[in-house]
């Protein structure tokens, strides 16, 4: 039973040494390629960890957790990361899950109430925009606010703050990301039941990877900033003493 226990507790694939930096698609495809079988079995994980509803924001958590170990090339002990991850965000997880569907769900409310009036009123489509964008700002302050949290252990206010700097600073590798989440599940319905494997397989954990690829040089940029201005606040503080 040794291969069993080494399909989920053996280190990852790395990178050799003297291999080119990659960028941008190259190295998310080549990321991919390294890792897609460790996917496969966080997809599971996240499947079954998620079983009972309740505790599907803390599985989105520790998803994000060994997506954002892929992202960086650091080693991963899949099941233990993934568990010590789930446990350690549970109760953080859960709240910020219960806030942030509760404003997507205004949002998406809000989205189809004057989509519906602005066939009759034209005037509902100034509002409709502003719907439209809050809801997508949400969304991309939720991909940025999910991999901060499994980073950096933040108090809620430098939380939030931190990651609505980052959704305005950089919104597109977000939404791209959503994009390609949304047409992994678009192309699950179109292609059903070929593709009924699918969301078993990698829809969840490719989706999470794509989101903490997207927004993981965002959360890096605005980390460093506090520690970026810390030398001048010191010697302005020295300077009024």
């Amino acid at each position: 039973m040794q291969w069993l226990r080494d399909m989920w507790t053996k280190e990852g694939p790395g990178i050799p040494k003297d291999s080119p930096a990659k960028t941008g698609l190259a190295l998310f495809a080549d990321i991919l390629a390294r890792e897609w079988w460790e996917m496969v079995k966080l997809n599971i994980l996240f499947i079954l960890a998620s079983l009972f509803v309740v505790t599907l924001p803390a599985a989105l958590a520790a998803m994000a957790r060994v997506s954002v170990a892929f992202v960086e090339d650091r080693n991963t002990y899949l099941l233990r990361d993934f568990t010590e991850a789930f446990l350690r965000y549970f109760w953080r997880a859960t709240a910020w899950g219960l806030a942030l569907a509760g404003a997507l769900a205004i949002g998406v409310h809000a989205i189809v109430n004057y989509a519906a009036g602005a066939r009759d009123n034209l005037m509902l489509a100034a509002p409709l925009a502003v719907a439209l964008v809050a809801t997508a700002f949400v969304a991309v302050l939720a991909c940025h606010l999910i991999v901060l949290m499994v980073i950096r252990d933040l108090p809620a206010p430098r939380l939030l703050r931190l990651s609505a700097l980052a959704s305005v600073a950089r919104p597109l590798p977000a939404l791209a990301a959503l994009a390609l989440s949304a047409a992994l599940w678009l192309a699950h319905i179109l292609f059903y039941p070929v593709s009924v494997f699918m969301p078993a397989t990698f829809n969840f954990s490719l989706g999470m990877f794509a989101v903490a690829f997207g927004v993981h040089r965002a959360v890096v940029l605005v980390l460093e900033l506090p520690e970026a201005t810390q030398p001048h606040s010191q010697a302005h503080a020295r300077n009024a003493s």
